[in-house]
């Protein structure tokens, strides 16, 4: 049987250092400089994955490979992640190719709704995507966000009713806030901190900027 790694249990583990826990799983950013050295890292991702039966989705582009690997069976981290996060470090290392945690995020956009079960199916047909779970709607290629529903108690007309949410590293939060800030952006409530933050444009567009809140534990 998988069992699950705690998001801080698998930062504590030498060998993950490029890796970090956002929205999705755990992941790196390895920055190659071109195209072909890319294909070579994902070249040996490859050999890793199909060694280890576990498989991590890799997004090659011109200057780098985002990878991100989380347990399916559980949708979560465990020690096969673990294992494969070390190893896919590793072949980078001896290929030249460095890491670079700043890069790492990931996005969802939520819905809040008060007849979740109404407006879901919508907006799965609307953009091609298929339900997961209780609340999401999930892209079945896997290249866009994900889309959550949050159950609202009464209308709330004042407010935006979409939200997009961004998952950064721990190391990397208050810099995005405070750059966010900086760019003309306002808190809207840091009373859910450090799990997330509230911000919002100058026209009360919300987004919350958030490390994965579990990694507390």
């Amino acid at each position: 049987m998988v069992e699950r790694v705690s998001h801080r249990q698998f930062h504590e583990v030498d060998g993950v250092e490029d890796w970090r826990v956002v929205f999705g799983g755990a992941t790196a950013y390895f920055s190659t400089g071109s195209f072909a050295k890319g294909v070579e890292l994902v070249e040996a991702i490859g050999a890793l994955a199909d060694a280890a039966n576990h498989h991590p989705d890799v997004d090659l582009r011109y200057g780098g490979v985002r990878v991100c690997t989380v347990t399916h069976e559980i949708d979560d981290i465990s020690e096969r992640d673990v294992a494969l996060a070390q190893q896919i470090s590793l072949a980078a290392r001896t290929l030249g190719i460095p890491a670079d945690p700043s890069k790492v995020q990931a996005m969802q956009v939520s819905i809040d709704a008060l007849d979740i079960a109404k407006v879901w199916p919508f907006w799965c047909a609307a953009m091609g995507y298929v339900e997961r779970g209780d609340d999401d709607a999930v892209d079945p290629l896997g290249f866009g966000p994900v889309v959550t529903f949050q159950q609202m108690d009464e209308p709330r007309p004042q407010r935006s009713r979409i939200h997009v949410d961004v998952s950064v590293p721990r190391d990397q939060v208050e810099q995005r806030v405070a750059a966010a800030l900086a760019a003309g952006g306002h808190m809207v409530s840091d009373a859910n901190a450090p799990h997330w933050w509230t911000l919002a444009d100058a026209e009360g567009n919300e987004v919350d900027i958030a490390p994965w809140a579990d990694d507390l534990t």
